[in-house]
């Protein structure tokens, strides 16, 4: 007990001259720093003893965040220009023992990443990424958050690409990083979309296919389409005039035209065997980005994957169902002829109570969306209805050869 007790007596010494200075510019009263003292003392000693938690070092972190926003708060309100010490050098120094003595628990990581974003320390994140993924390599979801970060923060499509693809190293079997992989990308795509129609470019011919690199399924890295740094940084160069044709250049490149989404897709079916569950959850993500120019291509060719591999699953027929609506705005005049088309698709199939479950819950929100057509909110309240009471007869029948089969 006594090395626990020195160790709290050592951290509670070094922070001795930060008090005297809160103490002689009276950021804090004399009872305050006692009261602060006394906390850390608590806290050190929890910390230094046998038996200690994690949950110990969250609330001491939680603490000195806590006491380090009163701290910024009076020194606003004094004027003090040199506030000398602060707290965010202890925060990390408490984050990081506690990541150090608890490496396993993801949770402190998470929780230590997301301080140091707060704080927009981003030499710190680069660390503590660095760490946490050396130690959690198989944490799929760890991988797809530093991507995230990457794009988010810092508009480094490069580096969010990297950690995607070193992921998909030790994460082969995780859906849901293939998925997300494929996400970013189609953020990035509608990203470019967005800059290219404020600068008035989205008025150009449209992109013409790109060459693909042929495609390893047992190599370490997926092969993507080949990008130059103008495609993936048109902020390159100052001049706008040069900008806008890096912009325009964009045009015929793998960046808008879908080819590393279809890319990531064809690599990931053959890794999961053309699995059509998988195929169902890629659709449904592509879905989401309506506006994109390359919506329709990617689609086209997921539903055209899993039409020739399992032409009559459950997963693939809802996909054949909702594809003529895809990317349509419920207000445009093409939406009415779609949804007459998916619906025809939908009588086809009904009979399947997985695929019209399904459907239900696709047109549930499509009734509920705003300034839709009150002709065409009827029509799909009314085949809401009548696909719910298939459901229902379906579960009455399957219901009634149960029990007889117990019976018998």
């Amino acid at each position: 007990m006594s090395a626990a007790t020195d160790k709290a007596r050592f951290f509670l010494e070094k922070s001795v001259p930060e008090l005297k200075e809160y103490e002689r510019k009276k950021i804090f009263s004399k009872e305050e720093i006692t009261s602060i003292i006394k906390k850390r003392s608590d806290f050190e000693h929890k910390l230094n003893a046998r038996g200690a938690k994690p949950s110990d070092f969250v609330r001491y972190a939680e603490y000195e965040m806590n006491l380090d926003t009163l701290r910024r708060k009076r020194v606003k309100r004094l004027g003090i220009r040199s506030a000398g010490y602060s707290g965010q050098r202890r925060i990390f120094f408490i984050l990081d023992r506690a990541t150090r003595k608890f490496h396993g628990d993801v949770g402190l990581w998470v929780q230590y990443i997301e301080y140091a974003r707060e704080q927009k320390s981003y030499k710190k994140l680069s660390t503590i990424f660095t760490d946490a993924l050396r130690l959690h390599p198989t944490n799929a979801e760890l991988w797809a958050y530093a991507a995230q970060y990457s794009l988010e923060d810092h508009a480094d499509m490069t580096q969010s690409r990297s950690y995607m693809q070193r992921g998909l190293r030790f994460c082969k079997n995780s859906r849901k990083l293939w998925v997300q992989y494929a996400k970013l990308e189609m953020i990035y795509i509608a990203k470019l979309v967005a800059r290219r129609r404020i600068l008035g470019l989205d008025e150009l011919e449209a992109p013409a296919p790109a060459q693909e690199d042929a495609m390893d399924a047992d190599a370490d890295m997926i092969s993507l389409p080949k990008l130059t740094g103008e495609d993936i940084n048109p902020n390159a160069d100052d001049e706008s005039g040069n900008d806008q044709v890096a912009l325009q250049n964009l045009n015929s490149t793998p960046a808008l035209s879908g080819a590393i989404p279809l890319a990531i897709f064809d690599t990931a079916m053959k890794n999961f065997h053309n699995d059509d569950k998988f195929g169902h959850e890629f659709y449904d993500m592509v879905c989401a980005f309506g506006d994109v120019p390359c919506l329709q291509k990617i689609l086209g060719h997921v539903l055209e994957v899993m039409q020739a591999s399992k032409p009559t699953s459950p997963h693939t027929l809802i996909c054949y169902i909702k594809h003529p609506t895809a990317g349509v705005a419920v207000t445009s005049a093409e939406f009415p002829r779609a949804l007459g088309t998916s619906l025809v698709r939908m009588k086809e199939h009904r009979d399947d109570p997985n695929v019209a479950k399904e459907i239900v819950g696709w047109l549930q929100p499509l009734e509920k969306a705003e300034d839709l057509d009150p002709a065409l909110q009827k029509a799909i309240a009314a085949t809401v209805r009548n696909v719910e009471r298939v459901v229902q007869a379906q579960g009455a029948t399957d219901h009634h050869v149960a029990s007889k089969g117990v019976r018998g």
